[in-house]
């Protein structure tokens, strides 16, 4: 499997998984037969399909693959799937569709509550799932399209080509670091915790911490060059914050 740019420029151990899987569904249910189902009709109807057996699984792939779209059964062996709901909607905006045997009222509002999209009870129809799943993705696209950049006085970032441009250059980012960058940016002006970014990065991953965090902030750093030193900051102890 070919590496993706944020597994070359950093090597942490992780299991390789790409970075950005366009087009990838990601199917969390403890449920053999469950996957025996979905995986070939996604398939056929062009998706790419990930699995995950437990809501430890979901939340590391969802925050190293970036599918377009989530599958959650709410019954998981190890985390219930309120709480990785909550957890997945903490640092992803992917569209999350519920998939559960669930059937009272309280738990759709639970779940609808918690940053669901869409709930749908077992047993269901695949037509009527896989509707919902492009009605789904659609509306995620549009409204993704509204946000594609970020221009300030003197930056400019790209959704689209995860190009920033500052006033003496241009300059390729990881999709990792651009997500980083923009983060700041966003909340510029305001520390951001080591907690809070990681969080919002990599849904408090296991795989990620603190020292991971310092190497992409020393990436951004070194591409932005005295740009970068001049304005992102470190707050020794507590984290970063753009200036």
């Amino acid at each position: 499997m070919a590496q993706s740019a944020d597994h070359v420029e950093v090597n942490c151990g992780m299991r390789e998984i790409p970075s950005s899987v366009s087009g990838a569904i990601l199917v969390v249910d403890d449920e053999p037969q469950i996957h025996r189902f979905l995986k070939p009709a996604l398939e056929t109807a062009g998706y790419i399909v990930l699995r995950a057996n437990t809501g430890a699984e979901a939340l590391r792939i969802t925050s190293s693959s970036a599918p377009a779209l989530v599958l959650l059964d709410l019954g998981l062996p190890d985390i219930d799937g309120h709480e990785v709901l909550a957890r997945l909607r903490s640092f992803s905006e992917a569209p999350i569709i519920v998939l559960s045997a669930r059937d009272r009222e309280i738990e759709k509002i639970k779940a609808l509550d918690n940053g669901a999209n869409d709930y749908v009870e077992k047993p269901f129809g695949m037509g009527e799932l896989l509707a919902r799943i492009r009605n789904a993705i659609k509306w995620h696209i549009l409204k993704s399209n509204k946000e594609l950049s970020l221009v300030f006085d003197d930056i400019h970032l790209d959704d689209n080509s995860m190009k920033v441009t500052v006033e003496h250059g241009e300059f390729l980012m990881t999709k990792t670091q651009y997500r980083i960058l923009k983060l700041l940016l966003k909340n510029r002006g305001t520390v951001m915790t080591h907690d809070h970014l990681i969080a919002k990065i990599w849904g408090n991953s296991p795989d990620q911490g603190i020292n991971y965090l310092r190497i992409y902030i020393s990436q951004i750093r070194n591409k932005l060059g005295s740009y970068g030193e001049q304005h992102i900051k470190t707050r020794v102890g507590v984290g970063y914050c753009f200036e």
